[in-house]
Formats: structure tokens, C-alpha cells, sequence
């Protein structure tokens, strides 16, 4: 065993502290560091489960919002209605998928510091209002940045 400046056993140091955790009851440094990991995956797990499957609705209720946009200006959009306007149309579809990550940021801000009965009420109260945040940007979008350039 190697020893200190002082002629102790530095084994016997490890020992005695692992003694020391036991009658505090705490738990080995590496066991805290496994369960935190476990924590945030089964957090990270939750979080996909709800989120996921309400990527979708998202999707289709922004889709809604652009071919209301579409068949009511219809004579105005028809020159836009191209091979190239895909390519722009798909950017920004990524775009608002991206946006559509911040619900992950607020779950992983919010998930430790509230309760989680509490957190399930409230992600629902996240996911109607960034919902509409984004269907009020898309309409601005479409009314501010594309419709006045179509031509």
C-alpha cells in the first residue's frame, strides 16, 4: 500500500471514509453519479413520450395554417407554387421542428424543480401555448415575409 507524508496507509484512509459515508448513510461517489444518470435518462424518456407524439399535431395544425393561407389567396400563390419553393418550404419546416425542441429545454429547466404531478399538468399548459406562438409566427410569416414578394 503506498503511503502519505505522514506514514499512513493511504488505504486505509479510502477505507475509513467509505466507513464514515456508510454511517452518514451515504452512498459511494459512483453510485450517485449512475443514479443521476439513470434519473436523467428515465427524465429524458418521459420527456420523448410526451413530446413526441405531439410533434405530429404540431406538424399538421402548422400544414393547416399554410394551405389555409394557400386556397384562400390561391390566384396570389400560384407563381410561388414551384420546384425551388420546396426547397425553401422544407428549410422551413426544419426551422419550426427546431423551435419545437424548446419544449425539451423547458422540460429539462423545469423537470427538477417541480413536482412531477404538478410538471404533467403544466406541460400541457407549455405545449398548447408554444403551439399557438407558433401558429401566430407562421401566420405573421406567411402575411409579412412571403406574401408581399410573391409575385
Amino acid at each position: 500500500m503506498d503511503e502519505d507524508d505522514s506514514g499512513r496507509s493511504l488505504g486505509s484512509g479510502r477505507a475509513a471514509s467509505a466507513d464514515a459515508r456508510k454511517a452518514t448513510g451515504q452512498s459511494e461517489p459512483s453510485s450517485i453519479s449512475a443514479s443521476a444518470a439513470g434519473s436523467s435518462r428515465k427524465g429524458l424518456r418521459n420527456a420523448a413520450r410526451f413530446w413526441e407524439p405531439r410533434r405530429l399535431v404540431y406538424n399538421l395544425l402548422l400544414l393547416g395554417v399554410v394551405l389555409v393561407w394557400v386556397t384562400k389567396t390561391w390566384p396570389h400563390f400560384r407563381p410561388a407554387i414551384t420546384l425551388a419553393s420546396l426547397e425553401i418550404m422544407t428549410v422551413l419546416a426544419l426551422l419550426a421542428n427546431l423551435c419545437y425542441c424548446s419544449g425539451y429545454l423547458a422540460e429539462i429547466l423545469i423537470q427538477n424543480a417541480a413536482s412531477t404531478s404538478s410538471w404533467n399538468r403544466q406541460r400541457w399548459a407549455v405545449w398548447v401555448v408554444g403551439t399557438l406562438l407558433a401558429i401566430l409566427f407562421a401566420n405573421y410569416w406567411i402575411a409579412d415575409e412571403i406574401y408581399p414578394f410573391v409575385r
